[in-house]
């Protein structure tokens, strides 16, 4: 199996273990925590993927690691993970995660590029918008990028909707010199 189908398995697997104790957020919180500690930190990692410490010396330090503060379903998860030596793919595992999450909760993420810095009105004016057109709570992630010359570009996913007015300007160009 790929190891995004298997990190997908095991961040389903956390999801229902998070649905059922009615902890989406903290859940999503700690296997992020996590992550971002095996990305950051080489000691950590260099643990996680050594062969020379067994499993049942790396759960035991996992569980004392996170013994008050993750549940103890959480711990478990994260012990099941090490025992099939898949605790590499934690980083995967939290994105998948997190997709799942943004999908129960009618959620989604779009990267926005605009001119200049924008303002908190103006980042709420873009959110209720997209809002709007995609029917779903969107979660906007603005980048300033001055060579769009004014607009916004959106992207989510695969679609990209690019009203920038370098793109109308191109556009206009393009027209004029085919006549």
């Amino acid at each position: 199996m790929r190891p995004a189908t298997i990190a997908r398995n095991y961040a389903e697997a956390l999801f229902e273990l998070a649905k059922r104790a009615g902890d989406l957020g903290g859940h999503g919180a700690l296997i992020q925590g996590v992550a971002d500690a095996v990305r950051r930190d080489s000691k950590l990692r260099a643990f996680l993927e050594t062969p020379r410490i067994d499993a049942a010396r790396k759960n035991e330090i996992i569980a004392k690691a996170l013994a008050r503060k993750a549940p103890p379903k959480f711990v478990r998860f994260m012990e099941a993970l090490v025992r099939n030596r898949r605790q590499m793919l934690v980083p995967d595992i939290a994105i998948e995660y997190m997709d799942l999450v943004d999908t129960a909760e009618n959620r989604m993420h779009a990267n926005v590029t605009v001119v200049r810095e924008a303002d908190e009105k103006m980042r709420k004016l873009i959110a209720d918008r997209l809002s709007k057109t995609f029917d779903k709570t969107v979660i906007p992630h603005l980048t300033v990028d001055e060579r769009i010359l004014g607009g916004v570009v959106v992207r989510v996913g695969d679609t990209v909707m690019d009203g920038s007015a370098r793109r109308k300007l191109a556009t206009l160009r393009q027209r004029m010199l085919a006549r």
